[in-house]
């Protein structure tokens, strides 16, 4: 039996190691640390978790997107209480700094317009992997109702500019909403709510 446990213990470990050097192959060519974003990471899986736990409210219809311990949430929630909870729990999740809530009072996203966000969050993605004058990894999308919400950091205004210009020319897309910083800018890492 115990010699058993070993092969699969040496498979997890590998499987460890490849999503960890995954993790640090994409910092490496990003202005990211491969710290960074495994802390992303937990952030994400911590608050999900503690939503998921949630009994009270549905968040069914909320995203969360983690950058350098920003979290934003978007879609939508059916009550205002929810809401507040869903911002409270962000707080709850390790190596958050700031959460940005972009969610709306609403009823739930419907099928056909799940399916159009997530056509236009590929189309954007295809459009920031392409363009040389774009880092894509410094960005994360999230998409609710026709409106793009961009969470990164940008190298400058010229980079910035080019993001905002391909967001805007994606089909059907009725917004544009930035949460994009400068490299420089020193509120990365200081903790708020928005």
């Amino acid at each position: 039996m115990i010699a058993s446990f070993y092969p699969l213990l040496r498979r997890a470990m590998t499987g460890l190691c490849l999503v960890i050097g995954l993790i640090s192959i994409a910092a490496c060519g990003s202005s990211r640390s491969a710290g960074a974003n495994i802390d992303d990471v937990g952030a994400n899986s911590a608050l999900k978790r503690v939503l998921l736990f949630d009994r009270e409210h549905d968040y069914g219809d909320v995203d969360i997107t983690v950058f350098e311990g920003r979290v934003m949430l978007t879609g939508t929630m059916r009550a205002q209480d929810g809401q507040s909870r869903l911002v409270e729990n962000a707080f709850k999740a390790p190596n958050v700094v700031q959460v940005i809530d972009e969610t709306v009072l609403a009823e739930r996203t419907s099928i056909g317009q799940g399916f159009e966000d997530s056509r236009i969050d590929r189309a954007l993605k295809t459009k920031l992997l392409t363009d040389r004058g774009v880092t894509s990894r410094n960005y994360k999308i999230a998409v609710s109702n026709g409106v793009i919400y961009l969470l990164g950091v940008a190298r400058d205004e010229t980079e910035l500019s080019r993001v905002l210009n391909l967001a805007t020319s994606t089909a059907n897309v009725r917004r544009v909403v930035s949460h994009i910083l400068y490299q420089d800018d020193p509120s990365r890492y200081t903790r708020s709510y928005n």
